[in-house]
Formats: C-alpha cells, structure tokens, sequence
C-alpha cells in the first residue's frame, strides 16, 4: 500500500500569503509568518512513518527553488485548476495516477495539527467500511480530504472558502453513496483570533511549532 499526503502549499511572498490577517501584520510579517508554518509542518510530516509527504504549489517561476530550499528531499507537483476545489482535484488525481493507493490532501495554515490526526486519517482508509477521511475546521472548512479513488464533485462541485464547505463536501459525498469519516476538529489560522489562538496555543508549548513560535515572539501582538 503507497500513501500520500499533499500539502497544499505556496511560496510565501507579501501581499499573496495570509493577507487576511493584515492588519495586525503587515503584508511583509503575514507572508514571513506563513515561510515559519511551512518549515515547522513539512519535517514534522516528513517523520510519519510509511507516507510520502508531496508539496503541491501554484505554477510560480521562483517556487521550486524556494521549496528545493526548504525541503529537498520531498517531491513537488503543480496546482493546476482555477479554483481551489479543481486544483484539489488536479493534485488528488494526479497522485492517484502515480500509484499511490490512498491520498490525502492538507492544507499549510494549520502548524499545530497533531501528527496523529493524519496517521489516523490513513487508519480510517485502511477500513473496508470508509470510503472518505474529513478533518473538519472550526469554521465549517476542511483541513485534510482523505480518499482511496478520486471523487472529482467532491471538490469542483463545492465553492470553497465558505463557512459551509465541508457541509457542501458531505452533501456531495452523500450522493456518490459515499461512506464518510470525520477526524477531529482543528483550526486554521486566517484571521485575527485565530492568530491569538495560535500565539496562546504555542506560549506554553513552543515545540508544537518551534520556528512560528520564535517569530511570534518577535512580533508583540
């Protein structure tokens, strides 16, 4: 069995990544805030056992560089697709069509995620009786789809960046006769409050996150 997880991902460059937490950060700390998440979350992921981490990016001319940089062992594909739910589409398909027997896809604003919860959404696949992995966020999103074949509507039939996306996602599951497994809840960090959560999260245990925590320190929010 060949397993995968994508990290949805893109090179961190101001005004393009995590705008929406500006103000209280500047486009230029929003961006450097998103460059510290990826170099905490890709080695935590690339220390599960048995998966194959991949980052999936934007076509960007400067992005291979950056990510041979951060992580030179772990393979890259293109985000193709104008939205994100064709893109997740691309990326899922794509990795379905090199063998990989289950795929799971990530998000890259969630530093803190318990390694576990991705061990777990392979754990649901491996069951006879599941055919799709969920991790839901707190704001109706989804953090992680996880699939043993591609299910396209799954993700081009639902608009995404709604507070209802992963309802829209099970409503679309539900009439592919699909059999569904919810992980645990998480947060995505996009706004301002959910920064805060983040900041508190790591005060007491900077080793969640360690290179996010040292730049919130700098920070002063």
């Amino acid at each position: 069995m060949s397993l995968a997880l994508i990290v949805m991902a893109k090179r961190p460059a101001a005004g393009q990544t995590k705008t929406r937490l500006c103000p209280p950060l500047t486009l230029e700390d929003s961006a450097e805030l998103y460059n510290n998440f990826l170099h905490d979350l890709i080695p935590k992921l690339q220390t599960l056992p048995t998966i194959t981490t991949l980052i999936a990016h934007p076509p960007d001319d400067l992005a291979p560089a950056y990510f041979q940089q951060l992580a030179p062992d772990v393979p890259t594909i293109l985000q193709i697709g104008d939205t994100l739910g064709e893109r997740l589409d691309h990326v899922i398909r794509h990795c379905f069509a090199a063998g990989f027997t289950q795929v799971a896809a990530i998000n890259s604003d969630s530093p803190t995620i318990p390694e576990q919860f991705y061990l777990q959404a392979f754990e649901q696949l491996d069951r006879a009786d599941v055919d799709a992995v969920f991790g839901p966020c707190d704001d109706g999103g989804y953090y992680l789809i996880g699939l043993k074949q591609s299910y396209p509507p799954l993700t081009r039939n639902v608009q995404m960046s709604t507070p209802h996306v992963l309802d829209d996602t099970l409503v679309e599951a539900q009439k592919l006769g699909l059999r569904v497994q919810l992980l645990p809840t998480w947060y995505d960090v996009d706004d301002q409050e959910k920064l805060a959560r983040l900041s508190a999260e790591l005060t007491p245990n900077p080793a969640l996150a360690p290179h996010t925590h040292t730049f919130l320190t700098t920070l002063n929010l």
